[in-house]
């Protein structure tokens, strides 16, 4: 197939929803985690999970990068455009993850601060060219699909000698956020996820590759199936899933051969490790704080470091208490078990960040009329 509108056939996906329905033993229960928000809108967006048997279940990952963004985080972003009189660009996504004391990024600019939503980078770059006399501040989230723009723009800068650029680094790994789920599936204060595989995310494998992945299998006994992001691959990819658990295998299989390998994008992660070194420890929102889990700008490129050119200090703020954002992030809920879910907390006026970003479970949910399943 060479067109996208082949990957969205309806009589295919009917097929291969027959060929799911034939393959799966209705003695046993199938529950696969799609890691990556990207495959959680496609799912509800063209109904996949209304074309699955009963007994397949897919469970929300924490695969969405301003989901997993804590309030910390987004607090330290605000200080910086209110108190150090920065001009602050990030992604759009990020202008209205809901923050400390009623505040977020949208609403910060409303207060006075100095915030652009950009598409790039590289933007952030030519602002700071343009403006040399004001401090500009990229807020970089994301997982590894985003982190080598910002180290090339990190690079760029440098060449340039720009000394009114700098980064406040936020991105985070994939393969970090899978173990903590894998070693730790009991959650205490939410409960239990059960997991028999894992949907691997399309973009983040263009850079990694398939072989970070080989580890889950082997160690936890996890099949993972990457996937691209239209619904038939949604689909077979279930359908590959369910084969490897009918056969006792797991394995590390790649439907989205068009565009991922097993080795990756080696230019692409060398200009990372280049510019990035692991953090000891990070906090995710969900995941809590993890150890090796994030990175922050090598003490080269120390001058590119908003963290250290501001002083920057991080401190833990507890979420929304009637939010369910971090179970969800986890897998153990749902978005319609929230208690505020399409009432209190809509796009319009999210209180959790999963209602917010494009990726996020939330968002998907309400917005393809998800809300409407019956727990």
């Amino acid at each position: 197939m060479k067109y996208i509108d082949e990957f969205r056939d309806g009589e295919v996906a009917q097929k291969i929803a027959a060929v799911i329905r034939t393959e799966a033993d209705p003695a046993r229960s199938y529950h696969f985690m799609e890691f990556c928000g990207g495959h959680t809108h496609a799912i509800s967006r063209y109904g996949v999970a209304d074309l699955l048997p009963d007994n397949v279940r897919m469970i929300h990952g924490p695969g969405c990068p301003v989901c997993v963004l804590p309030i910390g985080r987004v607090d330290q972003a605000i200080r910086l455009a209110l108190e150090a009189d920065v001009t602050l660009c990030t992604y759009g996504d990020c202008l209205r993850v809901p923050a400390s004391n009623g505040l977020s990024l949208m609403k910060a600019k409303a207060k006075g601060g100095d915030i652009r939503m950009v598409y790039s980078s590289a933007d952030a770059v030519t602002l700071a060219q343009k403006h040399p006399d004001k401090q500009v501040v990229f807020f970089a989230i994301g997982f590894e699909t985003t982190t080598p723009p910002t180290a090339v723009a990190i690079k760029q800068a440098a060449a340039l000698g720009l000394k009114n650029f700098s980064v406040l680094c936020c991105h985070v790994l994939t393969p970090s956020a899978i173990s903590s789920i894998l070693e730790s599936p009991e959650v205490r204060q939410w409960g239990t996820v059960p997991l028999d595989g894992f949907i691997g995310p399309a973009h983040v494998s263009t850079i990694i590759g398939s072989r970070p992945y080989e580890f889950f299998a082997e160690e936890y006994r996890k099949p993972v199936v990457i996937a691209g992001f239209e619904p038939l691959d949604v689909m077979q990819a279930i359908r590959m899933l369910i084969r490897q658990v009918n056969e006792g295998r797991a394995e590390v299989e790649n439907e989205f051969s068009r565009a991922v390998d097993r080795e990756g994008n080696k230019k692409a992660q060398q200009l990372v490790a280049e510019v990035f070194e692991m953090r000891k420890a990070f906090e995710w929102r969900g995941l809590n704080v993890l150890p090796y889990s994030a990175l922050r700008i090598r003490g080269t490129f120390a001058e590119f470091d908003a963290e250290k050119r501001f002083s920057l200090a991080y401190a833990s703020v507890p979420d929304h208490k009637a939010c369910e954002c971090g179970a969800i992030l986890r897998g153990v809920k749902r978005p319609q078990d929230c208690k505020i879910f399409g009432t209190v907390c809509t796009p319009e006026n999210p209180v959790g960040s999963c209602m917010v970003s494009s990726e996020g479970a939330c968002a998907a949910h309400y917005t393809y009329g998800r809300y409407k399943d019956v727990a």
